[in-house]
Formats: C-alpha cells, sequence, structure tokens
C-alpha cells in the first residue's frame, strides 16, 4: 500500500462520505479514489457492512397489530384527539430520532477507534523501517571496514610481524601488519595474559632516539584493530603499564618486542 492511500484512509474522508457529510469536492474525491483504489474500495464496502450490522442490532421491528390499533383509534375517537396523536407521532419521532444518533455516535467511534489503530499500525511499520535502514546502514559501513582492511591484508606490500610474550607473558600474542607504502598499520591482539586490574598492556614503536606510544591493547573486541603508523620505526615492543597507559614508556623490560624490516 502506497504513501497516498494509507494517508488517505487516515483521513476522515471515507467516513465523512459514508454518512453524507462530505462537501461536493471532497464526494469527488473519494469516489475517484473508491474507483481507482481496490484498497480504498475494500475499506469502503466493509465500512458499509459494518454500519448496516450496527443499525440491524439496534433495530426494532414493528408490532404486528399496530396498523389495526391505529386505524381503530382513528374510528373511535373524535377529529379533536388528532392533536394526541400527534404529539405522540412527534415524540416516537424523536425516540427515532435519537436512537439513530446513538447509532451514529457508536459507529463514529468505532471507525475513529479503526483509524487511530491503523495510524499506530503504521507508525511502528515506519519505525520499523528507520531501525532497519540503519541496520543496513551500520552493515554496509562494516563491509566496506572489513573490504579495506582485506585488500591491505592482501596487499603484497603489507609486511607481517608475528610477536608473541617473553617469560613473563608466555600467553602473549599478537600480529601486527604494516604497509609503508601506503603508511598503514593494523594489529591483531590474540591472546593477553590477564593482569591485575590497575595494570594494562602498551605498544611502543621504537624510535633512534624515543619510544612512541602506541595505544592501550585489549582483546575484549577481537577484530583488526588500526596503529598509528611510525615512520622509520625500527621495531615494536610490549610493555606493562599502570592502568589508563603512560606516556613514556617504564624502565621496566618489555614482555614482547620484534624488529621491523627496513626498507632502504
Amino acid at each position: 500500500m502506497n504513501v497516498d492511500i494509507t494517508t488517505f484512509l487516515n483521513s476522515n474522508l471515507l467516513d465523512k462520505y459514508l454518512i453524507g457529510q462530505t462537501s461536493p469536492d471532497e464526494t469527488r474525491k473519494v469516489e475517484d479514489y473508491i474507483n481507482k483504489y481496490p484498497e480504498v474500495k475494500s475499506a469502503y464496502d466493509t465500512m458499509q457492512d459494518q454500519l448496516e450490522l450496527v443499525a440491524q442490532a439496534n433495530a426494532e421491528d414493528a408490532p404486528v397489530h399496530l396498523l389495526g390499533s391505529i386505524l381503530e383509534t382513528l374510528d373511535d375517537k373524535p377529529v379533536i384527539a388528532l392533536n394526541e396523536k400527534t404529539k405522540k407521532s412527534w415524540f416516537n419521532y424523536g425516540v427515532a430520532a435519537s436512537v439513530v444518533a446513538l447509532l451514529f455516535a457508536s459507529a463514529s467511534f468505532y471507525f475513529f477507534n479503526q483509524n487511530l489503530k491503523l495510524a499506530n499500525e503504521n507508525q511502528i511499520v515506519v519505525d520499523e523501517l528507520f531501525d532497519l535502514r540503519n541496520d543496513i546502514d551500520n552493515n554496509n559501513s562494516k563491509l566496506e571496514s572489513l573490504m579495506e582492511q582485506f585488500a591491505q591484508l592482501n596487499n603484497p606490500e603489507t609486511e607481517k610481524y608475528i610477536i608473541k610474550g617473553n617469560k613473563r607473558a608466555k600467553n602473549l600474542k599478537t600480529v601486527a601488519y604494516i604497509n609503508p607504502k601506503e603508511k598503514t598499520s593494523m594489529i591483531d591482539v590474540v591472546t593477553l595474559p590477564t593482569l591485575p586490574k590497575e595494570q594494562c598492556y602498551q605498544m611502543w614503536a621504537e624510535m633512534q632516539d624515543k619510544m612512541v606510544n602506541l595505544g592501550i591493547l585489549s582483546v575484549t573486541d577481537r577484530r583488526l584493530q588500526k596503529l598509528p603508523y611510525t615512520e622509520n620505526a625500527t621495531a615494536l615492543s610490549i610493555t606493562i603499564e599502570p592502568k589508563g597507559g603512560s606516556e613514556n614508556i617504564s624502565g621496566d623490560t618489555p614482555v614482547a618486542e620484534i624488529e621491523l624490516k627496513i626498507n632502504d
């Protein structure tokens, strides 16, 4: 169902048309929609059936002897008694009008609730479509990132370095991927031995005269992580630092280190 049909059904035009309260322009519009769209025609037929059902459920059959009683009254009573009958007739008309008004109010309330329910259902569909669109965008973004990483890993210029821990961190294992031509670097943190809560693992790039901080390592999210690319780095090392990391490498010896290939 397209948006135009949904908007039309959510309006009150079909209800007003059913009870004869539409303007000439509105009448033409409703009849055009009924003739043009099967969904609108189906909704209109359903509303007609429901209104007829409500009317039948509340209707009362006239007593069989009513006509005979009226004729007897006309024959037996003087003409002046006609005014009493007239009063009763007007009273009966008032009762009938009240019943019709009650039926109309009941039908209007029913259709209002149906329209409100339909509007809520439409809003749920819109929200679900919005969430689905966000999921698609997120998945596309993740896919693009994976494709970029895959291309980098398969680039012949990318060097692979397996960094293993020493006796102080036997189960430590990380894999670094460095492409000096594209100036990109990534790391796959495979395993890290458990440390006390007040400590963390931190990675460094070794230069000729200093150590450059590359960030804290974690295995909470097992995926390739980008590393800051460091020009002219000669080695990578991992140390144990206080929680939150250090600006400068501690005097403690690294728990893992590896030399990098230097392209002349």
